[in-house]
């Protein structure tokens, strides 16, 4: 399946088939990680006014998804997801750089997320794309089952 064949864009997360889609994350990562370890943004969470949330869409149909959320100072990467038999095709590449792209646009100079260990693809992805590790941000504390990690979109 070619990417190009994928649109991209901003979207409530309240759609009944991304709220599936959300579902299908939160399944996902409660099976890789404790409660503890998970950070997830529900539904109102991706709805508030300081998230830009994008859906990826082939023939209508939601297949992937991530979240921006403005923080004072950075923009932080959260909710990035693509289906299963979606991976390898670029999709989660495409939704990265969408996502860096409204970053831009809003004058955020850096991107931050918090990753699990588990996840070796996602960590390829984040590092392919520019990401190095840095230390925990925000409200996150340290924990042996994440990666943080930041990508400077102006230099200092």
């Amino acid at each position: 399946m070619a990417s190009s064949d994928i649109v991209i864009g901003v979207e409530s997360p309240r759609a009944p088939d991304v709220v599936a889609l959300i579902r299908d994350l939160d399944a996902y990562q409660s099976a890789l990680y404790p409660p503890e370890s998970n950070h997830f943004l529900d539904i109102d969470a991706l709805a508030a006014d300081d998230v830009r949330f994008v859906v990826a869409r082939r023939d209508g149909i939601a297949i992937g998804c991530g979240a921006l959320r403005v923080r004072d100072g950075y923009g932080e990467l959260k909710r990035m997801y693509v289906h299963p038999r979606e991976r390898g095709s670029g999709v989660g590449v495409r939704i990265l750089a969408t996502l860096e792209s409204i970053a831009r646009r809003e004058h955020l100079p850096v991107l931050r997320l918090e990753t699990g260990i588990a996840q070796p693809e996602a960590l390829a992805l984040y590092k392919a794309a520019g990401f190095s590790n840095c230390a925990p941000f925000g409200e996150y504390q340290p924990d042996v089952l994440s990666h943080f990690m930041q990508k400077r979109l102006v230099d200092s």
